[in-house]
């Protein structure tokens, strides 16, 4: 996930502001590096560490169970296709 920033009117850059959904892109994001689809961020390499991106995947789920019947329909969505595209390219790149 590319860092997006803002800029405030001194011209400093900001962050787009932290919530649940951005918690949760944020560690796709990890996921996706360590399983070897995103590139490291600030080079131009895949580098690929499997265990790594299993614990990524193993907190989005245990996120997901901790959160049941807290979420938005939109949040519970998200994440739940999150962790299925996760789940598939885990699979993948472990065979």
């Amino acid at each position: 996930m590319a860092s997006e920033k803002h800029r405030d009117p001194s011209g400093e850059a900001t962050f787009p502001e932290i919530n649940f959904m951005t918690f949760i892109m944020s560690l796709n994001a990890s996921a996706m590096v360590n399983l070897g689809v995103l590139d490291e961020p600030g080079s131009q390499k895949k580098d690929k560490n499997l265990m790594l991106g299993k614990q990524t995947i193993d907190i989005l789920a245990m996120l997901q169970e901790k959160t049941k019947g807290n979420l938005s329909p939109d949040e519970e969505n998200m994440l739940k296709n999150i962790l299925y595209d996760l789940r598939i390219i885990y699979v993948k790149e472990k065979s």
